[in-house]
């Protein structure tokens, strides 16, 4: 076989080689590499030899790739020139255009787009499997590479271009795949699971905003100002609740909330023991109001929409229950239903979140930014609440309304088709 043809083909595939880790470099999941090398792995130790000198190995990928691509178009001409001339071109200009498209097109598609397209499928497997070869390669380059570095910042010395070289730390993204990675995993093991979930509501919390988690507005237990001390009294004892929102007029007009514990002072109407609250917009976001509680007493506070009306309310453990999940108390009694009937069958509260059921059950109910409920879903479609027994086809699913209140709709029953 000829020689230029042999070296076009290694030089094809160490081009290949060093396209493919340098994309598996880039987008491989630090994390994952971080834990290898904390657990004394052979592999784990280079990778994180790599990523400590994270310049110098990018450096000597680009060094390595344009030092086989130059002997590439060396032979590669050798080997093309007659090819070429057989099909009767005899332009030297005409010549060389065809041995540059031929040669780029080549690179193109087995150096570049091919092996970056497949590492990038599973980039830390990658680098796990190269991880040794690799590393002889490293030693090998070594010293052009450095040199090449130093000549580099001298260049930009002279240009006055500061190094803005920074620590390299783990990002949200990384973290968040590797969440991913071992929910894939825990299909079986149901505590860690519900560990990792908790992990993962934590990474999307940046997400929530004050209209994902609050009581919504036909659900505010509230008491107009001037109603009597006794009226408060006896709807404590009936709601069990520990605070109750006061407004004056209507429910778009809170002026504070009553505690309890002031029941004690003996008051003689409302407004000696009314506590200010605060009033929040409903896009902000989970972050920030956990900012708003930690410098307030109170921990509650009124979301409000666009036009400054009440949207509804907001307790820190609201907020607090987008992270750990469901938080219950002695005063919690509303009945929450979550039932699968069987594989294809499914009781939900109406109130239930469609992407917390299709997380967790699988039911592949579709989304939309028009709703956020079961019940938002149905309303949104039928434009009006239903009566019990109504049913909702829509796409691969049935949606049978179970219960319904004057207000809204409780219970509803799904069916896969």
């Amino acid at each position: 076989m000829d020689t230029s043809f042999l070296i076009i083909i290694f030089t094809l595939l160490f081009s290949a080689f060093f396209s493919a880790m340098e994309i598996a470099f880039i987008s491989s999941n630090r994390l994952k590499v971080e834990l290898d090398r904390s657990n004394g792995t052979f592999v784990g130790r280079i990778l994180g030899n790599f990523y400590k000198n994270e310049s110098r190995f990018i450096a000597m990928l680009l060094l390595g790739n344009n030092f086989v691509l130059v002997l590439f178009g060396i032979y590669a001409a050798i080997l093309l020139n007659p090819v070429i001339a057989s099909w009767g071109v005899t332009s030297g200009g005409l010549l060389l255009f065809l041995q540059t498209v031929i040669s780029t097109i080549l690179v193109l598609l087995l150096a570049e787009f091919i092996p970056k397209a497949l590492v990038q499928l599973n980039p830390n497997w990658f680098l796990r499997i190269t991880a040794l070869p690799m590393q002889l390669i490293y030693w090998l380059l070594l010293l052009p590479t450095i040199i090449v570095m130093m000549l580099s910042n001298v260049f930009l010395r002279l240009l006055n271009s500061e190094d803005d070289t920074e620590e390299k730390v783990f990002s949200k993204v990384d973290l968040e795949h590797y969440v991913s990675d071992i929910n894939d995993r825990l299909h079986h093991e149901e505590d860690f699971g519900n560990e990792m979930q908790i992990l993962q509501n934590a990474l999307d919390f940046s997400n929530v905003k004050a209209r994902d988690c609050m009581i919504p507005r036909t659900e505010i237990i509230a008491l107009n100002v001037e109603e009597s001390i006794d009226v408060l009294h006896k709807l404590f004892v009936q709601t069990g609740l520990s605070k109750i929102i006061i407004y004056r007029d209507s429910i778009d007009n809170v002026i504070g909330y009553v505690h309890s514990f002031e029941m004690f002072k003996m008051p003689g109407n409302i407004k000696q023991i009314l506590m200010p609250m605060s009033f929040i917009p409903e896009s902000i976001p989970g972050k920030e109001i956990l900012g708003i509680f930690a410098k307030q007493a109170g921990n509650i506070a009124v979301v409000c929409d666009e036009y400054g009306g009440t949207s509804g309310l907001l307790t820190i453990e609201d907020v607090i229950e987008e992270i750990f999940g469901e938080i219950e108390d002695e005063h919690d009694t509303e009945d929450w239903i979550e039932e699968q009937i069987d594989d294809k069958e499914w009781r939900f509260s109406a109130r239930a979140d469609i992407d917390y059921l299709n997380d967790n059950y699988n039911v592949g109910i579709p989304d939309s930014d028009e709703y956020e409920t079961l019940g938002g879903l149905i309303i949104h479609h039928l434009e009006s609440i239903p009566e019990v027994g109504a049913v909702l086809i829509l796409e691969h699913h049935e949606y049978i309304i179970e219960v319904v209140s004057d207000r809204r709709i409780e219970i509803i029953r799904i069916a896969k088709k």
